[in-house]
């Protein structure tokens, strides 16, 4: 069946954010009693909304993170954004060479979202189609996001293609009824990673945006 709209995600897809996010998560989470790798917060969490995250941190730790990591959070890594975010290579050719609607279907908070996009320089090419983990009941895995996305973009779930570099953002799609891609282009791509996204249900996976609309069509 033909693909009506490409549903893209945002941090490791469009933007090259989780290795910085990961790193900063980590220092922080570290410093307040919580020791955690980069690495493992790559393995355990990417594609997790950060409330999730964050509950199940707590949930594991066995009491709340303390104001100071908000705190700490907050400021250390919009610094780090701000000196180091940006898009993936080749995101803005590939989103301008299709033919069809985009969206973007992030575990981002909408303010986030929005600035990550900014920073990049990737804001015109989806605005005002932007949507949140906040705007549904259930973050990645669950197929919500990618169902609030479609229904607000008019287009049925079978016919959208969803875009994705994470094992929960994958199962989330699939579970939406969507085919998707799986993309390992971004800094935080493990060695392991194709086989993974292959293993959730990916149908195809690449690293390189240019490849995507020979991809689609």
């Amino acid at each position: 069946m033909s693909v009506d709209l490409v549903i893209f995600d945002c941090d490791g897809v469009l933007v090259d954010s989780e290795t910085i996010s990961c790193r900063v998560d980590a220092e922080i989470l570290t410093e307040v009693g919580y020791p955690i790798t980069m690495e493992q917060v790559v393995a355990r969490f990417s594609g997790v909304a950060l409330e999730d995250m964050l509950a199940a941190i707590e949930a594991d730790w066995g009491r709340p993170l303390p104001d100071r990591y908000h705190e700490a959070m907050s400021g250390r890594v919009w610094a780090a954004y701000e000196a180091e975010l940006e898009a993936l290579p080749y995101v803005a050719e590939a989103v301008r060479g299709l033919d069809r609607p985009v969206c973007v279907a992030s575990g981002s908070a909408p303010d986030s979202l929005r600035r990550k996009l900014k920073i990049a320089g990737l804001t015109e090419l989806f605005a005002p189609h932007l949507f949140s983990r906040a705007q549904v009941t259930n973050g990645k895995p669950a197929p919500d996001l990618f169902l609030f996305a479609a229904e607000r973009m008019g287009f049925a779930p079978e016919r959208c293609l969803v875009i994705e570099d994470s094992v929960p953002g994958v199962t989330a799609g699939r579970a939406a009824g969507m085919r998707v891609l799986g993309y390992t282009g971004a800094g935080h791509a493990s060695p392991d990673l194709s086989e993974r996204l292959v293993a959730a249900g990916a149908a195809h996976v690449f690293n390189d945006m240019r490849a995507l609309t020979s991809l689609i069509d």
